[in-house]
């Protein structure tokens, strides 16, 4: 699942541009991403957009790893990470 501060409406158009198999959360009042750590502080000029990360999340429910976008990892290696992470913690 993704999620984003974007309207319901500019999540369908990306997830169609894009051809997204999974859904998108249109989190237009912050509290998911508030949640999870990823806002910003309203005076930082890119408040209007949250911190770029990836949540592994176990069967529980609880957070098994976080990966933060903030070093522009490559996104490439990312799925194969998150898939190596999945296969050490099962």
């Amino acid at each position: 699942m993704g999620a984003s501060f974007d309207t319901v409406e500019e999540q369908k158009a990306f997830a169609e541009k894009e051809s997204f198999p999974f859904p998108l959360l249109a989190d237009t009042d912050r509290s998911v991403g508030t949640v999870y750590g990823v806002g910003r502080d309203a005076d930082d000029k890119f408040a209007a957009w949250p911190l770029r990360a990836s949540f592994l999340i176990d069967p529980d429910g609880m957070i098994a790893k976080v990966y933060d976008f903030a070093d522009k990892p490559d996104l490439s290696e990312h799925a194969q990470k998150v898939l190596d992470d999945v296969s050490e913690l099962s």
